[in-house]
């Protein structure tokens, strides 16, 4: 039996969850499907847990997918993500444990987002914060964000990027869901701008999660590194040699990506002990989640390779679940 299937008690960052506000609120705007016509999953806490426990899951770290409060006037965002970073809270004192979260802010509002990291960090007690890969067309290398990664580095914290819709999806999506191909893209496109923009280079005490398998980084990393070397490009690495160790120092979730082309090019760019498992519940359905724990089992990877994906590099990035759990 594979160290995957032992009952160790995976840790899972990247898995979501929908209040029923927040869903009434997408059904307010007129949103019966997102990103393209992706259905709009059911979640409750109970089925969280029927799952978790059927994939011997010991703990999930929740966010907001896409398209997280982007939908809503500017204005109304901040609202929204107060009222679900409040319902995270109150799943994790429900469920002692079993449940971490990252709380969503709103971007792309500089003060608001400031106010609601000290809020969610003084006040609640999150685990770290996720930010989508773009708000309203600005990536998060844009110089007015600095101010949110330096508060953030300032805190050491956790972030979980996660992909949405780029604004040109209309065009770009050939007819098909963004989750196809836009949002392996949109990442890849927003992690090149933190790179680029030296945002992350800046800020070097963050903890950075990069979602499924890094998206198309590891297909495209020697070419990003080779980019630094035009002075006509400003801002830029420093060198081939800085993104590389830039990119090593990422941490990234294998969603959707236990398969051996997804994962051998993500160990190309990352060493095991930044590989974190992820299963992108309930909108990878549980059949999918269940394919890629057999896909990782069977990657061929060592019996401690496969303990330090399933958990143990989750506990050195989020050191209170080795207290909960009693590690």
């Amino acid at each position: 039996m594979s160290a995957l299937a032992c009952g160790c008690g995976r840790i899972d960052v990247h898995a979501h969850f929908l209040p029923d506000f927040y869903c009434e609120a997408l059904a307010k705007a007129g949103l019966a499907t997102v990103d393209g016509g992706m259905p709009i999953p059911a979640w409750s806490a109970a089925a969280a847990l029927e799952v978790m426990d059927r994939q011997e899951i010991a703990t999930a770290m929740v966010s907001l997918s896409s398209p997280s409060t982007h939908f809503l006037p500017q204005s109304e965002r901040g609202a929204l993500c107060r009222q679900v970073n409040e319902a995270g809270a109150v799943l994790v004192r429900t469920h002692p444990g079993r449940f971490g979260y990252f709380a969503s802010l709103p971007m792309p509002d500089v003060e608001a987002a400031l106010a609601e990291i000290a809020f969610a960090f003084d006040r609640l007690g999150v685990d770290g914060v996720i930010l989508e890969t773009h708000s309203d067309g600005a990536y998060l290398g844009a110089p007015q964000f600095a101010p949110i990664f330096a508060e953030l580095n300032r805190r050491a914290a956790t972030v979980f990027l996660h992909p949405t819709s780029p604004a040109c999806f209309e065009q770009l999506g050939l007819g098909r869901p963004a989750p196809l191909l836009e949002f392996p893209l949109d990442t890849t496109r927003s992690v090149v701008d933190l790179i680029y923009s030296r945002r992350l280079q800046d800020n070097p005490d963050l903890k950075v999660i990069v979602p499924h398998g890094g998206a198309a980084l590891p297909a495209l990393a020697a070419r990003i590194a080779a980019f630094a070397n035009l002075p006509f490009i400003n801002p830029r690495p420093l060198s081939e040699a800085e993104v590389f160790e830039t990119l090593e120092t990422l941490y990234y979730d294998v969603a959707l990506s236990g398969h051996p082309t997804a994962l051998g090019g993500l160990r190309a760019i990352a060493p095991i002990g930044q590989i974190l498992f992820g299963s992108d519940w309930p909108f990878t359905p549980e059949i999918g989640v269940a394919r890629n724990i057999q896909q990782l089992a069977a990657s061929g990877l060592g019996e401690a390779d496969l303990r330090a994906i399933a958990r143990e590099n989750a506990v050195r990035v989020f050191p209170r679940l080795a207290a909960l759990q009693g590690k």
